[in-house]
């Protein structure tokens, strides 16, 4: 869809709209997303609204982006970490009415993917997750802020789970009992984190925190890894946020929208080629006890995403946006159902682990 912006946005970054064209891109629900071709100079660049209403301070996602491009510079030249282009003025956004707005240069011969359809692809995109957190290993984390509070933490999602519980209709908790009973008896997982939480080994690290298969390009023919991309939640974190939600999300062949639990089923190939790709990378920098948490990575953040879908639920959908009115709680549900599906495995993907950890 070709549509014109604001003549004050394209100036910011150096275009006449005369001179381009801008076509609305992308599947994400959080940021809009723009390309914009250069008709007489032949050249593409990704034109992103940012979404304050998600991202309260984009300030911090701007410092956090040159932080880490600043110090990649200098210790890895070669890799290709996507960072903004500077605005006419020198700056990392352009503030348009109430309005931040930034330029991406755009990766010519890539890729996309919403959904994997072969384990290859699964094992180039971790591979880019656990390269990007090998080549900030000794950044110092302290430098970067949080640009979503708490975004992964289950303890914070649990607290505002119990809050909901408070406040729902009789109604309401007779219709969510099931998944209310499964979120208190897994408690457990949030228990056993809280025990390994401030250990030394199990450190703070530079995390993507949204490393969906969306968020990585490939290389158009060959599905080959190329770069990282949509970094607006690179801050500090565990290292289950990136591994955990890569098992959350590449797993099973269908999202979290799948109302028949029947199909929420593992893929070991898929698995399998996720954990050898992010190993080939971090085999070198995971501590003893993180290599010890690998699949537990995988319960925590399903479990956590679970609590995130049912408190919406609780809480009367003002969260997520929905298409029905028990989508979700069906959301939870499904999620239950891949928490359930990891422990049945369990066995089986413990020692696909194992093996690669040799």
């Amino acid at each position: 869809m070709e549509l014109n912006l604001d003549p004050e946005i394209l100036k910011a970054f150096g275009f006449s709209e005369e001179n381009i064209t801008i076509t609305q891109i992308g599947s994400g629900l959080i940021n809009r997303t723009y390309l914009v071709s250069e008709q007489l100079a032949d050249k593409k660049y990704i034109l992103q609204n940012i979404n304050t209403a998600v991202f309260k301070n984009p300030e911090a996602i701007a410092n956090n982006i040159k932080a880490v491009a600043n110090y990649l510079l200098i210790s890895s030249p070669d890799y290709l970490f996507i960072k903004p282009i500077q605005t006419a003025f020198g700056d990392e956004m352009a503030f348009i009415k109430h309005e931040y707005w930034r330029l991406l240069p755009f990766i010519a011969d890539t890729v996309s993917l919403d959904v994997l359809t072969q384990p290859l692809q699964a094992y180039e995109a971790a591979k880019q997750f656990g390269k990007l957190s090998r080549l900030l290993k000794n950044f110092n984390v302290s430098k970067l802020e949080q640009t979503i509070a708490g975004f992964h933490s289950l303890d914070l999602r649990f607290d505002q789970f119990s809050k909901a519980l408070i406040c729902i209709t009789p109604e309401i908790k007779a219709l969510a009992k099931i998944q209310i009973d499964s979120a208190l008896a897994h408690k457990y997982i949030l228990d056993f984190y809280k025990s390994y939480a401030h250990s030394v080994d199990l450190p703070d690290r530079v995390m993507h925190h949204d490393t969906k298969i969306s968020n990585v390009l490939l290389n158009a023919d060959t599905f080959e890894g190329v770069c990282v991309i949509d970094l607006d939640t690179l801050m500090p974190g565990k290292f289950f946020s990136d591994l955990g939600d890569m098992m959350r999300t590449y797993l099973c062949a269908f999202s979290e929208n799948e109302t028949d639990l029947s199909k929420i089923k593992i893929r070991l190939p898929y698995f399998e080629a996720m954990i050898k790709g992010y190993l080939s990378e971090m085999k070198s920098v995971l501590t003893p006890t993180e290599k010890e948490l690998i699949l537990f990575s995988g319960k925590y953040i399903i479990y956590m995403q679970a609590l995130r879908f049912l408190t919406d639920y609780l809480n009367g959908n003002i969260y997520y946006p929905i298409n029905y009115e028990s989508q979700n709680l069906d959301r939870a549900k499904n999620q239950f159902k891949l928490l359930q599906e990891i422990t049945l495995n369990e066995k089986e993907l413990q020692s696909i682990i194992e093996e690669n950890l040799v």
